[in-house]
């Protein structure tokens, strides 16, 4: 999305300046070994065993399966032991793939034949592939697989938008706390919305805050400029790993994950060639290409395999009978960017192979819940620029016109294939927001009414709330902002979602939280309607 903050963050970070932020933090971040600090001295000659540093992750979970990723610092076999408990008795053995430099020594290996509704212990063993003898340290997380029983219900965490507008890891602040809250509240999996990075945002060591206080970042070597190559889209993937809440996050909640724009650059789209100085790179394919490339290697994202001919962040993740998660990819079939006004539309923001399979997904799927994650909200007006727009609404109020017109055939499509239980999740906008989009006040009324909840950012700038298009009929029921632009995580502002499955009445509850503070707005659902 366009924002003042985007287009303004050069700059870089010295040792000298980590030292200083880390020196009047609270509690010093751990830094995982390896990591290359500007300015740092070259890391010394590896020796000993195969270690994982960054952690690990889980993704993708379902009823008995989950993938599991990990780094390791060298060339490894990868190896990951499952247990019913923290004791590792009669653990079970995956045996993983070997990890080198070709995937930046990433690794994930899937779990299968998990028994659902239980709590998943896990180790990942890195052994040396010249000797399977030499086996690092074990690095341990857990996870729940989903529950095949209702009565068992479901709560997840949302948000995106994480280290924008050159906000990244402040020490001083306690680095991202978002990640410390979600993770006391225990939930089932965190639905990871999009701008997971922010490659076209490089940081600043120092940040002038109001009131003559200072920000200061974390940065890495890669974090200096625009990513470009493959080698500094990775770095951007590794920098949100250095907080030591993140790390403790992905080793106890496993994450749905997709992407929006800053995984590549501001606002791009297929085709695009940027009038952008920073870059010597100019075609934003070559550019998306290195992108999905490290967003595939540093997620366990069970469609996106590095090495594999198929490769799309649109999925189905089933959650038990109560829920599907929908997941969809509104950069990469995307039509240009535009005023908006085509009366016909091939591609809008889904393109129509997408669009066909969201279709043939909802109408297939039996759950009580059908959450579509978007990457970007519906009715609100997101510009690009003085005359383009950058999601689906156009500024105008009026019958659907441009990548609305794609919108309004699939709430056409729900609303007559009476598919109950459908709510739309988002973030990217940078304030937290629920929209209720009621036909008797829309253009276009010919659909249900329907939810939409908007949260974040995690870490990132915050900013006014946007504007409304009437196209749908969106009322704005709550909403918290800022007034002024790109208000620093330190002055508030930072936001992430809580949504409740009820295992015996089945009701969905959302709840939209402020980071350091309470619930903000609650809403309860009931189960079996086609619109509410």
């Amino acid at each position: 999305m366009t924002r003042a903050g985007d287009r303004d963050n050069g700059g870089t970070v010295g040792r000298r300046a980590l030292l200083r932020g880390a020196a009047t933090a609270s509690a010093a971040l751990a830094l995982p070994a390896g990591a290359t600090l500007l300015g740092a001295a070259p890391a010394q000659a590896l020796g000993g065993r195969p270690a994982a540093d960054w952690g690990v992750q889980v993704g993708d979970v379902g009823t008995s399966s989950g993938l599991v990723w990990v780094r390791s610092d060298r060339p490894a076999r990868m190896i990951v032991e499952t247990s019913a408990t923290e004791s590792f008795r009669h653990p079970r053995r995956f045996a993983g793939p070997l990890i080198g430099p070709d995937t930046d020594f990433t690794g994930t290996t899937r779990l299968r034949g998990l028994e659902a509704g239980q709590q998943i212990h896990y180790r990942v063993l890195l052994a040396d592939p010249d000797d399977h003898r030499r086996v690092g340290r074990p690095v341990s997380g857990t996870f729940r697989t989903a529950s095949e029983r209702r009565r068992d219900g479901v709560r997840f965490v949302w948000s995106g938008d994480l280290a924008g507008q050159g906000w990244g890891i402040n020490p001083a602040l306690g680095g991202y706390r978002a990640f410390a809250e979600m993770r006391a509240l225990d939930p089932d999996f965190f639905l990871f919305s999009g701008d997971t990075v922010y490659a076209d945002g490089p940081l600043t060591d120092e940040v002038a805050l109001p009131e003559g206080r200072i920000w200061r970042n974390i940065t890495t070597r890669e974090k200096a400029k625009v990513a470009e190559t493959l080698a500094e889209y990775r770095g951007n993937f590794r920098y949100n790993l250095l907080d030591e809440n993140l790390r403790g996050f992905n080793a106890q909640v496993p994450s749905i994950v997709q992407w929006d724009d800053h995984e590549v650059t501001n606002n791009w789209y297929p085709g695009e060639l940027l009038d952008d100085d920073r870059y010597t790179e100019k075609s934003v394919d070559r550019l998306a290409a290195r992108a999905r490339r490290a967003f595939s290697e540093y997620f366990p994202i069970g469609t996106l395999r590095p090495g594999e001919r198929e490769q799309r962040v649109h999925r189905v993740v089933h959650h038990g009978p109560l829920l599907d998660v929908f997941v969809l990819d509104m950069r990469t079939f995307r039509d240009a960017n535009s005023p908006g006004r085509q009366t016909e539309n091939a591609q809008g923001i889904l393109g129509r192979e997408q669009l066909a399979w969201l279709k043939r997904e909802l109408a297939r799927s039996r759950a009580v819940w059908k959450v579509i994650a978007a990457d970007m909200p519906i009715g609100l007006v997101v510009p690009d620029g003085d005359t383009d727009f950058e999601a689906v609404a156009n500024g105008d109020p009026g019958a659907p016109l441009g990548r609305e017109l794609q919108i309004a055939e699939l709430l056409r499509f729900v609303k007559r294939r009476r598919i109950t239980g459908t709510v739309w999740l988002t973030a990217d906008v940078h304030y937290t927001s629920a929209q209720h989009y009621r036909p008797e006040l829309a253009a276009f009324g010919d659909f249900a009414p329907f939810w939409e909840f908007v949260t974040g950012p995690l870490n990132a700038g915050s900013f006014p709330a946007n504007e409304l298009d009437g196209t749908f009929g969106p009322d704005r029921v709550f909403v918290k902002a800022p007034e002024a632009s790109n208000v620093s995580p330190a002055d508030g502002y930072q936001f992430f979602g809580e949504v409740a499955i009820d295992g015996d009445g089945g009701e969905l509850t959302v709840r939209l939280r402020e980071v350091g503070g309470s619930v903000l707005f609650s809403k309860t659902l009931r189960p079996g309607r086609v619109g509410q």
